[in-house]
């Protein structure tokens, strides 16, 4: 039995005239009716393809009845159809067939990117992937249509490769104010850009904007992550100045107490002097802007008792809110206890100095009565003044303590020793300042 290609068939076709068949016992009338006329089924054909028949009455029998063809298609088509069809009695093949150009499903769009095609999704073609500005292609760049109709390696991602931007406000610094050790700083907070994510959060490093600020330099830094978690920072420097002036040294015999950090702008020095002594010049001096201290330098210079007065307040005006007052008294300069008592207080001369204790001595009766603070005597009025004021005797030893604002403290009528005079000042007439001040110098009356 011979086989033909379609293309064959065509051929023996124009060379073959349409004559009736002749059969060994029978010339039919009707070729166009007999089963085994070579004609039976139109011809088949395959576009994009190829046909191989097989016919039972062999040669060039390809459409005769009872003809099987196989159907076939080109390269980079598919086949559609029935792949084997028969040319049936009814005159007609048993199936139809034809060939699709082969193509790839539909490529699906990434998020952030885009594809262009050779020659859209057909086989051969060649998708080649790019991504927004900001994002980078992870995997193949591209994809080709293969003759099997899948495309070739894997779908690729867009990343974000592209950290946020963001931009600090410039440095500043910022002077404190009077008396303040702090400046309060302010800015506007920065915002973040980014090519991929529309809001972003910005995270402060650092001091609040809007609070105060300590001397010296503070590092703010501000921080953005994107949903990529790409990260950008950025930082200014925060610098508040203290203006200071030179320190101000205490006067000899004296010390200053001040306000704030002693020696910043704004700043008040107070001058006081120690016992024994009394300020000349101003009472304060201010740190100005211009770093330069206001006023004068002070000095203690020794304090000036008047003890020509006529009257004891003239006298103890002197005294007020400066020195303390040991008022001895004793009926005559040989009495025993006064005597004891002149020794003890000669020796701890140093001591009530440091505790601003001046020892007033009123000695003897009228009309042979004296009164006198170390070699400086008082007038009559005066020491009659004080008996009064103070109720004092002539008759007997006596003593007694006044405090700063001239009030009766404590009388003692037996002679007292320096220890026990002392403890008794030091727990109960000294505020904590000068209680600071005695531990300072205690070892100077050693």
């Amino acid at each position: 039995m011979t086989i033909y290609t379609t293309r064959q068939y065509c051929c023996l076709r124009q060379a073959i005239p349409l004559t009736p068949l002749v059969f060994k016992y029978t010339t039919l009338q009707y070729p166009a009716f007999h089963h085994l006329y070579p004609h039976w089924c139109h011809s088949p054909g395959l576009t994009n393809g190829e046909v191989t028949c097989h016919s039972p009455q062999g040669g060039a029998h390809r459409s005769t009845l009872g003809t099987r063809c196989e159907m076939s298609c080109d390269q980079g088509y598919r086949l559609l159809g029935k792949s084997s069809i028969q040319c049936l009695a009814s005159r007609r093949w048993s199936g139809t067939a034809y060939c699709r150009r082969m193509r790839c499903h539909v490529l699906p769009l990434i998020p952030h990117g885009r594809y262009t095609c050779t020659n859209g999704f057909m086989v051969d073609s060649r998708c080649d992937f790019t991504c927004d500005p900001g994002y980078r292609i992870e995997g193949q760049h591209s994809r080709t249509c293969e003759r099997k109709g899948s495309w070739s390696g894997a779908q690729p991602d867009c990343e974000d490769t592209d950290p946020p931007k963001i931009k600090c406000p410039p440095s500043r610094l910022k002077v404190a104010e009077p008396g303040k050790l702090t400046a309060m700083v302010t800015w506007d907070p920065p915002a973040a850009t980014d090519t991929a994510d529309k809001s972003l959060d910005v995270i402060l490093v650092g001091q609040e904007p809007g609070t105060d600020f300590k001397e010296g330099a503070s590092i703010i830094r501000y921080k953005v992550y994107d949903q990529a978690r790409n990260r950008a920072a950025c930082k200014f420097i925060v610098r508040v100045e203290v203006r200071r002036c030179p320190d101000l040294p205490p006067p000899l015999h004296g010390f200053l107490t001040c306000s704030s950090d002693g020696n910043n702008y704004g700043a008040t020095c107070e001058y006081q002097c120690e016992g024994g002594y009394e300020r000349r010049g101003v009472s304060s001096r201010v740190c100005q802007f211009n770093r330069n201290w206001g006023g004068d330098p002070v000095e203690c210079v020794p304090m000036e008792i008047k003890s020509d007065v006529k009257t004891v307040s003239a006298l103890l005006d002197q005294f007020y809110e400066k020195r303390r007052l040991l008022i001895m008294s004793a009926p005559n300069i040989s009495d025993p206890d006064y005597q004891l008592q002149n020794i003890m207080i000669q020796k701890s001369d140093c001591g009530l100095d440091l505790r601003h204790v001046t020892v007033i001595e009123l000695l003897g009766s009228s009309p042979r009565e004296t009164g006198r603070i170390k070699e400086s005597l008082l007038s009559f009025e005066v020491i009659e003044g004080l008996r009064q004021a103070f109720r004092i005797s002539r008759y007997y030893f006596s003593m007694l303590l006044l405090d700063k604002l001239g009030m009766d403290r404590e009388r003692f009528i037996t002679p007292m020793a320096s220890d026990e005079l002392f403890s008794y000042i030091d727990s109960f007439l000294l505020d904590e300042e000068e209680r600071e001040r005695l531990e300072l110098h205690r070892d100077f009356c050693d």
